[in-house]
């Protein structure tokens, strides 16, 4: 045991090292992502936070000034001075707007199921209060005509769903 003391406090020592080569940029979707490797060719060198070898000092991360887009390589995109990714706007207000639609197209869902929960709930309770015999079925496949305590707790449970979905 007292000969594996020395490793194991080489190895506590150590493991900063190990942790400082850590790489830390902002996607193109305005995430920041941490890795031990460098990020991908595509990502621009003013999103990087930072890198190893920088002492564990993030990177300068203001905005290079940009002379021209002629002076750009070709494919390359100038990021704009404003910081705003335009293509990355466009795309989170798409996000939103689908997002939106799929919430009207589910409350729409819900107010047909109300609707059609309310007629039916009015439909059953005209059928209790004209008097007519009611007769329900039971675990035994039995049918069963309701007693006056029956039809009261039905009436209430009626009542309370035409409450509920009949606005």
């Amino acid at each position: 045991m007292k000969a594996f003391r020395p490793a194991l406090v080489a190895l506590v020592f150590c493991a900063p090292l190990l942790a400082s080569g850590q790489w830390l940029w902002v996607d193109k979707e305005g995430k920041k992502v941490y890795s031990d490797r460098p990020p991908p060719s595509d990502i621009a060198a003013d999103r990087i936070l930072k890198q190893p070898g920088a002492r564990g000092k993030s990177v300068d991360t203001a905005p290079a000034a940009t002379t021209t887009t002629a002076t750009a390589p070709a494919g390359v995109q100038v990021q704009p001075q404003g910081g705003k990714d335009k293509a990355l706007e466009e795309k989170r207000k798409l996000a939103a707007s689908a997002e939106a639609e799929k919430r009207k197209a589910e409350e729409a869902k819900v107010a047909a199921i109300q609707a059609d929960n309310c007629s039916r709930a009015k439909t059953a309770k005209a059928g209790f209060d004209a008097g007519y015999r009611i007769a329900q079925t039971n675990a035994k496949g039995e049918r069963e005509i309701l007693d006056d305590n029956q039809r009261a707790v039905e009436v209430k449970r009626l009542q309370e769903v035409i409450a509920r979905d009949c606005r």
